[in-house]
């Protein structure tokens, strides 16, 4: 039986961060399969209080293409923990800086008596691979 993991993300354009962090989240198990979430777009500006680059649609089949993942999904648009019951992740993987997204995530899925393990995974050259430094130097895909 797989490992399902799942991580979550804007994915604003893909960088070898992005890369990295797929990479990192597959090899939390053996026999991984990875689940990505998609930020929706009401939802990142909501978070960072400017549009993505990229529509949802288009940063959904730009992970898709890049053939790390084994699903692609969007994420909810009013509640997040709906998409993870859906998908039932064994674990899910986060960012060595997400904050926004996850600020409750353990009383909430404690409280909805939901068993995950949460793993926060390395930084990946966060001086170099970070979307708003990328933007700045158009550097983006």
């Amino acid at each position: 039986m797989k490992t399902r993991i799942m991580v979550f993300g804007t994915f604003d354009g893909l960088h070898k961060g992005h890369l990295n962090f797929f990479r990192q989240a597959k090899n939390l198990a053996k026999n991984s399969f990875l689940i990505v979430s998609i930020a929706r777009d009401k939802n990142v500006f909501k978070i960072k209080k400017e549009k993505s680059l990229f529509s949802e649609k288009q940063r959904f089949n730009l992970i898709k293409k890049c053939k790390l993942a084994d699903k692609v999904v969007f994420s909810g648009l009013n509640n997040y923990l709906a998409h993870i019951k859906k998908e039932k992740p064994d674990i899910i993987a986060l960012g060595y800086d997400q904050k926004a997204y996850v600020q409750e995530l353990k009383k909430d899925l404690k409280n909805k008596k939901i068993n995950i393990k949460i793993v926060r995974l390395k930084s990946y050259k966060k001086n170099i691979y970070k979307n708003y430094l990328l933007k700045k130097k158009n550097k983006l895909i």
